[in-house]
């Protein structure tokens, strides 16, 4: 699908496939060391982008966001419908089930050169429509999001995500829900 930039540069988003291990490598090698720590899900390399472009059969979807004119991937976006037992056990905790498989976990990140343009506000339409066309009742951010991530609480909660609770490992992160109307 193609996405239209506020100064009018275009964009595509699509799901990955087995041909984009080699731009998918490139673009997360490229992220700077803030971005990398902000991102926990998987390794950003190029040996893991590899490895994804590969899997057959996975428990998520992945998404680029790549410039039509020069052809490399500016973003990139997870859901994934398999929660691990700790992010089950939080939520749990909080009066809210999500055992029901209907509750992907969701990741992004953006290229440093395109935070904060609007282009995952552009994205978040059409990943959010993705998740309804699956069945998902609602987005769970995948690890919540760090307390000192304040641009990301921002973006967050301009979708509409609800703070649902605070855990800790290496750093305060907030666990937030996005209720998708269905």
């Amino acid at each position: 699908m193609k996405l239209k930039s506020k100064g009018g540069r275009e964009f595509i988003i699509r799901e990955i496939s087995t041909f984009d291990s080699e731009p998918l490598g490139q673009y997360f090698e490229s992220l700077s060391d803030e971005t990398l720590k902000r991102f926990g899900p998987h390794p950003l390399t190029k040996e893991f982008a590899v490895a994804l472009c590969k899997r057959k059969h996975d428990s998520a979807i992945r998404f680029i966001l790549s410039l039509v004119e020069k052809k490399y991937f500016v973003g990139y976006f997870i859901l994934d419908f398999r929660i691990p037992k700790g992010l089950l056990d939080r939520y749990s905790e909080q009066g809210i089930d999500l055992s029901n498989g209907r509750n992907p976990m969701f990741a992004p990140c953006i290229a440093d050169n395109y935070q904060n343009t609007g282009l995952a506000s552009l994205a978040m339409p059409i990943i959010i429509k993705s998740a309804k066309d699956l069945g998902a009742n609602s987005l769970v951010l995948m690890g919540g999001t760090q307390a000192t991530n304040k641009r990301a609480v921002a973006f967050y909660k301009k979708f509409g995500f609800k703070h649902i609770c605070e855990f800790k490992n290496e750093v305060l992160n907030y666990d937030m829900r996005l209720l998708l109307e269905t």
